[in-house]
């Protein structure tokens, strides 16, 4: 697995690729760039992960349980290599001080930074989702046998009843986002669903929904990415 780390010193920022992406789409998307002025004023030091979609949710096999399983062995990698890793280096450039990260991702993105920080709220500080969806009926249908369901946040977070989880879960800033435009009407109504969910279990999150000329396209995602990590960054 590769990743890439952009900037030297600020809150780390982990990207999730969207569909089928990898590690370098952030910066060939233009999103780096897009971003440069809050990595060279050392705000935030950009971690892009890659992905394996391919052999998960976009995969063709019709093995549901070995594809939610090497999703499942995915977010093992993030949850115990990666963020160890992000742990380490932020002590060092943040002058000892451990700064927990924030998650971002656009699109499938979106889906897999909000689905991990859900399921591991411990070991982030909030989401910055764009145009995700929050269920896994697109991939798997009905079907939430076992670690299907547990990766299935509109599911899942509907029946949480474990109040430390909550509690924690309430604890961070969740930032989602969705347009109106071309290509999002799926994304918009699970965004409409997971604010339904995040209402009712009573956990705070900014729900915001841009104009009907707004696309499910990187042209939008970098303007709102800026817009969000600045508010982010100012507390």
């Amino acid at each position: 697995m590769e990743y890439k780390i952009y900037g030297h010193s600020g809150r780390p920022v982990v990207v999730f690729p969207t569909s089928n992406g990898r590690f370098y789409q952030y910066e060939d998307s233009g999103m780096v760039a897009e971003l440069q002025g809050f990595i060279d004023a050392g705000k935030i030091q950009i971690w892009t992960v890659d992905g394996i979609d391919g052999e998960t949710f976009f995969s063709p096999d019709d093995n549901f349980s070995h594809r939610i399983e090497r999703h499942q062995a995915y977010f093992r990698y993030i949850s115990d290599e990666i963020f160890p890793e992000i742990a380490r280096v932020s002590r060092e450039v943040n002058g000892g001080a451990e700064v927990r990260p924030l998650l971002t991702g656009c699109s499938m993105g979106a889906f897999h930074a909000a689905n991990f920080l859900f399921r591991f709220p411990w070991l982030g500080d909030g989401v910055i989702a764009l145009s995700g969806i929050y269920s896994t009926k697109h991939f798997f249908g009905s079907n939430l046998d076992g670690s299907i369901y547990f990766n299935s946040p509109l599911h899942y977070l509907a029946n949480l009843q474990d109040e430390n989880v909550l509690r924690q879960i309430r604890s961070l800033r969740l930032t989602v986002c969705c347009g109106q435009g071309a290509w999002e009407d799926e994304m918009l109504e699970e965004t409409r669903a997971l604010e339904a969910v995040l209402h009712e279990k009573a956990i705070p999150a900014w729900v915001d929904y841009w104009g009907e000329d707004v696309n499910h396209d990187w042209q939008w995602w970098r303007p709102q990415m800026s817009y969000f990590l600045a508010k982010w960054l100012a507390g």
